[in-house]
């Protein structure tokens, strides 16, 4: 059983791992390298990824029935925020493939036996926690606007934001507030959940390493984040059945993109008595 360490790594340690300077090209290979791991064994991540548009769909069923078709759209942009913790059994399956191991899709769940779980699971709880507060900050610029009435209807709604200064006032805003959400994520967790898989560092290092790797390549994290949202926008319009390709291919990416932007762990030779 992992022990219970959240600030320093096993040995009570604050460790830094080097970050490296990458390039445009090094994003899209990180890209070409997680469609590959996708299609090694497709039907075996779609189903795993399967979870993502059925999620989806009832939480547009429950917000379109509960009177809350304002929060469809953050419910759906959110997928960004809390993307890096739900893809984590995809970094798990390409880190087993780059080590030559089986890659079957219930390796995925092989996390759970990490000794950085604890770390694992405070990051994803901030994740969450960021989440709702992304649809907490939604609803209330919502009823800044237009009032605690929730629209009639999904016509009355979209005839409200799209014909009305209100509306018009609800789209600029309210995708500025998303966009500081989703580059807080990205600075703080682009690559922290694939580095404690790989090294139990500490949620605190992970954090910090995410963040330099974010301000050691700037243009290139910015256009990654674009990027990822973008590839969701698109998996989300079909029902969001297109996330059961999207969510994967992201994920395996997600773990190249650790590899290029973070140097790999040195090992220390142990001198033993002759």
């Amino acid at each position: 059983m992992a022990g219970f360490h959240v600030m320093t790594d096993a040995h009570g340690m604050h460790v830094q791992p080097a970050v490296r300077h990458i390039t445009t090209s090094d994003l899209w290979d990180a890209l070409r390298l997680g469609a590959e791991d996708f299609w090694a064994k497709p039907s075996h991540y779609v189903f795993l990824c399967l979870i993502y548009p059925i999620v989806g769909l009832i939480l547009t069923r429950w917000s379109s029935g509960s009177n809350a078709i304002q929060l469809v759209y953050p419910l759906m942009s959110g997928f960004a925020l809390i993307g890096p913790f739900a893809a984590i059994g995809l970094y798990e399956i390409s880190r087993r493939r780059e080590l030559g191991m089986s890659s079957r899709w219930h390796h995925a769940l092989d996390v759970r036996h990490s000794p950085a779980l604890p770390s694992i699971a405070v990051i994803g709880i901030l994740l969450f926690a960021l989440f709702l507060l992304w649809l907490f900050a939604a609803q209330s610029l919502y009823t800044s606007l237009f009032g605690a009435e929730p629209p009639a209807s999904v016509g009355a709604f979209l005839r409200d934001v799209l014909t009305t200064g209100k509306g018009w006032t609800l789209i600029l805003v309210g995708n500025a507030v998303g966009f500081v959400f989703a580059a807080v994520v990205l600075a703080t967790t682009v690559i922290a959940f694939p580095l404690l898989l790989d090294r139990d560092v500490g949620a605190v290092s992970a954090i910090e390493t995410s963040a330099r790797a974010v301000m050691a390549n700037p243009l290139q994290m910015a256009l990654w984040g674009l990027t990822v949202a973008v590839l969701l926008v698109i998996g989300s319009i079909p029902l969001f059945a297109g996330l059961a390709v999207v969510m994967p291919i992201l994920g395996h990416a997600t773990w190249h993109l650790y590899r290029k932007v973070v140097e790999p762990e040195q090992i220390r030779p142990v001198r033993r008595p002759m």
